[in-house]
């Protein structure tokens, strides 16, 4: 099997990320185009338990997430890139008991700032519950007191 090394990269960075972790996000797919993330349905993230929609703070995440992750699929080596915007706009309701995945691209990179776009969706991406743009700033490889994070994705061990 061929390996994907923007798909490890990405792996990596989401584990280890804790609230990624409690929402039970995983990959489902990276590459140079752009990477998509998959928020399963659960009873700990529904916003109204007496339609079991799930909480729009949970969406939210998810696609802050796959936005700054999708500066992975882009920049040649890890660097710290912490949100600067993000524009979420809600379609309608995500549909209780179905997981969610939220898909995000770069489609400007400067020196200073990536732009992201996206949108999140259930069974059917040209129906999206939500669409999303984000900006997000390039700190730089060597930021003092992120060796062991970006080791961590790098691969390296402690």
């Amino acid at each position: 099997m061929e390996q994907n090394p923007v798909f490890e990269r990405a792996t990596r960075f989401l584990s280890a990320l804790r609230h990624c972790q409690v929402l039970a996000m995983s990959v489902h797919s990276a590459s140079k185009d752009g990477i998509t993330l998959m928020l399963p349905y659960s009873p700990q993230i529904v916003g109204n338990p007496q339609t079991g929609v799930i909480h729009g703070g949970a969406l939210t995440s998810l696609m802050d997430t796959a936005c700054g992750m999708a500066t992975l699929c882009v920049l040649p080596e890890f660097e710290v890139c912490p949100t600067l915007d993000l524009r979420v706009d809600y379609m309608h309701p995500a549909e209780p008991g179905k997981s969610v995945y939220g898909f995000a691209q770069c489609y400007r990179v400067t020196t200073d700032v990536i732009f992201t776009r996206g949108f999140a969706y259930q069974d059917d991406p040209e129906h999206p519950v939500a669409h999303v743009v984000g900006t997000f700033m390039r700190m730089g490889k060597g930021i003092k007191g992120s060796k062991g994070f970006a080791g961590a994705i790098k691969g390296e061990q402690p």
